[in-house]
C-alpha cells in the first residue's frame, strides 16, 4: 500500500475495510490503483468528484439461493451471485462461472476487472459479472438442466438486454446458456435473444465466440510483435489450460505462424516439441472431455508429466490461459530464466503481483487479461449488435471484427503509456486508458 499516491492510500483502505476478506477483488482494486497516481495528477476532478471510490464500490450485489432436485430425489442449496458494477458505458456485460470456488470476492474481482476491460473495447458495454458454487462436473445432463432452470427463476428479475447481458465463463458453456435462456423465455415469454450472449448458432448465436478469447490473445501478442518489428513466425510458445481459451489460443498461434509446444490441465503438463496436435488435443478435450495423459499416449515424442509446470518448458511467449494467480514469482523467475520475452493473459489475472513485478524488472513484456482476453466480451458484445438488428454475419467477417478491435486496444495501451511517460507499458496503458474512459462517462452522468 505504501507504493500508492498518496490521494489514493484512503480508497484503498476503504475497500480493505468494507470488503474484508475477498483476497482476489483487494488484489485487482490495488492493480488499477498503483497505475492512477498520473492520471490524478494530471486531472484531479477525477478524485475531487470520489470517482474512484465509486468505481470501488459496485452498483448493485445480489445473491441469492438456488435451491434444486438431484437425480436422487434431493434437495440441494447452491448460492448464486450477480454482481453489476458499473453501467455508465452500458448495460451490465460479464459472464457466469458455475464453480465450486465462487465466492463473492472472485465475483467482484472479475467483475471488477470487466470495468476496464469492455472500455477497452470501445463498444457500450458496462460491467458485471455472476455465477454460483455449483459444480456441473459429474452432474447428469438432468442435474445441469433444473440447476440451471432454478438459477434463472432468480436471476431473470435482474437482467435484460438494456440492464444486464451475462454470458459464460468456466463452467458455463453452450449447453448451460441454452437451459438458461430456455428458462427465461420460460418465465418472461418474451424471445429476446440480446439478454443473454454465448448462444447457440441456430437461436441467436454469434460466429467466432467460441474461439473469440484464445483467438483474441493471439491476436494482441500478434500487435505486440508486429511493435517489435517481429512476428510469431519461429517463435516457441506455452499455454496454461486446455479449455476453450486455450485450445483457440494454440490454434491462432499455429495459423500466425508460432509453434505451441506445452499446455496444462489440473494435473499436469504435456510437452510437445513438434508442436501441439490441435485436431487431437480438440478430439481429447472437447470431443472427449479427457485428460492430457490420453493425447500423450496417442501422440509420438509428446511427454505428460504429472504435476508438472508448464512455465518450466522453455519458450519464448507465456500464455497464461487457466485461471486467476495460476503463474507466481517462482514461475515467472523460472520463464525469465529461460528467455521469456512476452507474456500476455488470456485469462483472468493469472499473474499474481510478484510475478507481474518480476517480469517489469527483467524486461519481459507482459500484457495483463484486461487488454488481452478482451476478445471474449468483444465477440459477446458483437453478438449483441446482431441480435438488436436481426442480423447475423459469416464467420470471416465477425473474426475480422475482432481482429480490427484487439488491434485497436493494444494501440490504445500503447498510446496511453506513451502519454502518461510510461513506453512499453501494457498494464499502465490498459488500466488509465479504460479508467479514464468509464471515470469521463461518471462525470458527465453526474452522482448517480
Amino acid at each position: 500500500m505504501s507504493g500508492l499516491d498518496e490521494k489514493l492510500r484512503d480508497v484503498h483502505e476503504e475497500v480493505l475495510r468494507r470488503n474484508p476478506g475477498e483476497s482476489e477483488f483487494h488484489q485487482a482494486v490495488y492493480e488499477v490503483l498503483d497505475c492512477l497516481g498520473p492520471v490524478v495528477a494530471k486531472h484531479p476532478q477525477y478524485a475531487d468528484a470520489a470517482v474512484i471510490r465509486r468505481l470501488c464500490e459496485p452498483e448493485r450485489q445480489i445473491i441469492f439461493r438456488v435451491p434444486w432436485i438431484d437425480d436422487d430425489g434431493q434437495v440441494q442449496i447452491n448460492r448464486g451471485f450477480r454482481i453489476e458494477f458499473n453501467s455508465a458505458l452500458g448495460p451490465y456485460k460479464g459472464g457466469l462461472r458455475f464453480h465450486p470456488t465462487v465466492y463473492q470476492g472472485i465475483v467482484k474481482f472479475l467483475g471488477f476487472e470487466q470495468i476496464f476491460k469492455n472500455a477497452l473495447t470501445g463498444l457500450p458495454i458496462g460491467g458485471g459479472k455472476g455465477g454460483s458454487d455449483f459444480d456441473p462436473k459429474g452432474r447428469s445432463e438432468g442435474e445441469v438442466m433444473r440447476f440451471c432452470q432454478a438459477f434463472m427463476t432468480e436471476l431473470y428479475r435482474h437482467i435484460g438486454e438494456y440492464t444486464d447481458v451475462p454470458a459464460g465463463d468456466t463452467g458455463v458453456g453452450g449447453r448451460e446458456i441454452g437451459y438458461l435462456f430456455g428458462q427465461y423465455k420460460r418465465i418472461t415469454n418474451r424471445y429476446e435473444s440480446g439478454v443473454l450472449t454465448g448462444k447457440g448458432l441456430g437461436w441467436g448465436g454469434s460466429q467466432v465466440r467460441t474461439e473469440a478469447t484464445g483467438y483474441g490473445t493471439a491476436y494482441f501478442t500478434e500487435e505486440i510483435l508486429r511493435s517489435k518489428g517481429e512476428s510469431f513466425d519461429g517463435k516457441r510458445v506455452v499455454v496454461s489450460g486446455s479449455g476453450n481459451v486455450a485450445i483457440y489460443a494454440v490454434e491462432k498461434v499455429h495459423e500466425l505462424g508460432g509453434t505451441v509446444v506445452a499446455c496444462s490441465d489440473s494435473s499436469g503438463r504435456v510437452h510437445d516439441d513438434k508442436g501441439i496436435d490441435l485436431d487431437l488435443l480438440k478430439e481429447v478435450k472437447l470431443t472427449r472431455r479427457g485428460r492430457l495423459t490420453e493425447y500423450a499416449e496417442r501422440r509420438d515424442g509428446a511427454r505428460y508429466d504429472e504435476a508438472g509446470n508448464v512455465w518450466e518448458v522453455p519458450c519464448d511467449i507465456a500464455l497464461p490461459c487457466a485461471t486467476q494467480n495460476e503463474l507466481n514469482g517462482h514461475d515467472a523467475a523460472v520463464l525469465v530464466r529461460n528467455g521469456c520475452e512476452i507474456v500476455a493473459e488470456g485469462a483472468n489475472m493469472p499473474c499474481t503481483p510478484e510475478a507481474v513485478r518480476l517480469f517489469a524488472e527483467a524486461g519481459v513484456v507482459f500484457a495483463p487479461g484486461k487488454a488481452a482476453n478482451a476478445g471474449g466480451v468483444a465477440t459477446s458484445a458483437l453478438e449483441m449488435q446482431q441480435n438488436a438488428s436481426r442480423d447475423s454475419w459469416t464467420f470471416e467477417h465477425t473474426e475480422e471484427r475482432l481482429a480490427h478491435i484487439m488491434r485497436g486496444i493494444h494501440d490504445r495501451c500503447l498510446e496511453t503509456a506513451e502519454e502518461y511517460g510510461t513506453p512499453g507499458n501494457y498494464a499502465m496503458g490498459a488500466n488509465i486508458a479504460g479508467f479514464t474512459q468509464v471515470a469521463d462517462a461518471m462525470l458527465a452522468l453526474g452522482v448517480i
